[in-house]
């Protein structure tokens, strides 16, 4: 059904000669991801800080509601699917999900690794502080990289984001 409606938005999009349909994801959710950077091949532009403040409904628990902008370039033939299946050699983790939980390492490889928590909604009523330890390590490195020109070109294996740094920041 959602891969009907983005097809129809951009059907609707094209008529009007829009090129570029922008919205907001969470970033922790997994299959968000997937459907957008993925199924989609919407590139990810910008970290959003708590873009809709504190949300305290049963979904959410009380989590801060860090967003991504994806842009959705209309004007590409078929959108370029984002799964990476191979890792470019010399890609090395900034977040690795460790047993469930996030661990942060330094890294100045050109490929960078953010793994992503198995199930953030069932996180955020089990252990709300696994979930904000989540919400932070991806705010700093997946929000930092994308301040500092870096991309996301990637989605590995439905579970973490390959960024690519650029040239000028190492």
């Amino acid at each position: 059904m959602g891969l009907a409606l983005k097809m129809h938005q951009r059907q609707w999009a094209l008529a009007r000669r829009l090129t570029r349909i922008t919205w907001t994801y969470d970033p922790l959710i997994r299959r968000n991801a997937y459907f957008n950077l993925v199924k989609l091949g919407a590139r990810p532009e910008e970290y959003l800080t708590s873009f809709y403040g504190a949300m305290d409904d049963a979904i959410n628990g009380g989590d801060e509601s860090d967003r991504v902008l994806a842009a959705w370039y209309l004007t590409e033939p078929t959108p370029s699917p984002l799964e990476v299946t191979e890792l470019p050699t010399g890609a090395a983790h900034r977040v690795l999900n460790r047993e469930g939980r996030p661990e942060i390492a330094k890294t100045d490889a050109e490929t960078v690794l953010v793994d992503l928590p198995d199930d953030i909604e069932a996180l955020r009523r089990t252990d709300p502080g696994a979930a904000r330890a989540w919400r932070l390590a991806v705010r700093e490195t997946l929000g930092d990289l994308l301040t500092e020109g870096a991309r996301v070109v990637g989605l590995h294996e439905r579970r973490r984001y390959v960024i690519q740094r650029t040239a000028s920041h190492p």
